[in-house]
């Protein structure tokens, strides 16, 4: 007995790509392939983000550079 379903079972299928490395699963009956996407963050003003009360010492932390650079 093999664990392994027949051609005509519903699922994914391994489809091989001509000229990749990698081959592609097919999307499962029933769900949605597109992956999700995040909520663009340059569509708010940067003018309507709301931030905290400056401290005293934020003008510092943003001028300096870390070693690395």
């Amino acid at each position: 007995m093999t664990d392994r379903p027949g051609p005509d079972a519903e699922g994914q299928r391994v489809v091989r790509v001509p000229g990749a490395r990698r081959a592609r699963l097919t999307p499962v009956p029933g769900t949605d392939p597109e992956p999700d996407s995040a909520p663009d963050v340059r569509a708010e003003p940067e003018s309507g983000r709301r931030r905290g009360p400056k401290g005293p010492n934020d003008d510092r932390l943003i001028q300096d550079v870390p070693p690395h650079y």
